[in-house]
């Protein structure tokens, strides 16, 4: 397993595990949509989560919570461009991530110095996603799912769930890596076209994925998922859901997790820290 993702001019080490904190550009996202879409609000949302102890800032402009609606390319760049211009240069020693499927989006944004796409169609929509990572040094997050945002929670099936994602993610990662792609990051993606049992899986053989021989990031911040396992828990009363989720994950091999709530997320890496570093 790698314990290091060169980007750009930074190395991110990840002998540790890291916090990705979640920026969302959006007005329809499923927990905070509409919070941070004015340039302002969200640098004033990233400074926080930085000083709460955030290695990464995913900044996204299309919602991709289930039944969302597509939005065009130019209302994305609209929406996160502006925010990642000022961003960059304002916090120079930070990591920042690109959530699209966009070409032009993603090349935008990596033209301003972003060290991240974060693609949730696992190069599905978008391949040419390698060459541009290739051309800018940038690492490339590479998420399972199955179909898209709009449907992708009417009937999801597998014959094996941990083993086909494992094999999807084989097969493009190997795709890659020909091309001369080697900073991948790889997320099964939960709550993409999963059930709950599917994530529940996922989850519990997270450990299975390290086969791949590229980091894990697992999201499931304030996912469904939580919320049906506490009884239809609402979307602003997940946070002790998620905390457990991702420090199960962490204990099964995660390098990174990412999160809405980076100071209690930070709270859990050092409790983690500190017990895994006993002898």
């Amino acid at each position: 397993m790698p314990h290091q993702i060169k980007t750009r001019d930074k190395t991110l080490d990840l002998t540790t595990p890291k916090i990705m904190g979640i920026l969302n550009a959006t007005p329809d996202s499923f927990s905070d949509g509409g919070n941070f879409n004015e340039v302002e609000a969200a640098l004033g949302r990233i400074g926080l989560m930085i000083s709460q102890g955030a290695h990464i800032i995913d900044i996204g402009g299309e919602s991709t919570r289930p039944g969302s609606e597509p939005v065009t390319e130019q209302e994305e760049l609209d929406r996160v461009l502006p925010i990642l211009e000022q961003a960059l240069s304002q916090f120079p020693n930070t990591f920042f991530s690109i959530d699209t499927t966009k070409y032009r989006v993603a090349e935008e944004a990596l033209k301003l110095g972003t060290h991240f796409v974060n693609d949730v169609s696992g190069l599905q929509k978008e391949p040419r996603f390698v060459d541009l990572c290739i051309q800018h040094n940038a690492a490339y997050v590479m998420m399972h799912s199955q179909d898209d945002p709009k449907t992708m929670q009417k009937d999801p099936s597998y014959d094996k769930v941990v083993a086909d994602i494992k094999q999807f993610l084989k097969v493009k990662i190997d795709e890659a890596k020909e091309k001369g792609l080697t900073n991948i990051i790889i997320d099964p993606g939960i709550g993409f076209g999963k059930t709950l049992e599917h994530n529940l899986k996922l989850i519990a053989h997270l450990d299975e994925f390290q086969d791949l021989g590229c980091p894990v990031l697992v999201g499931a911040s304030r996912k469904s998922m939580i919320g049906d396992i506490l009884n239809d828990r609402s979307v602003d009363d997940r946070l002790t859901g998620t905390i457990a989720v991702h420090y199960h994950a962490m204990m099964n091999g995660a390098n990174i997790i990412r999160v809405h709530d980076v100071k209690e997320a930070h709270d859990s890496l050092q409790v983690f820290n500190a017990i895994s570093s006993v002898e």
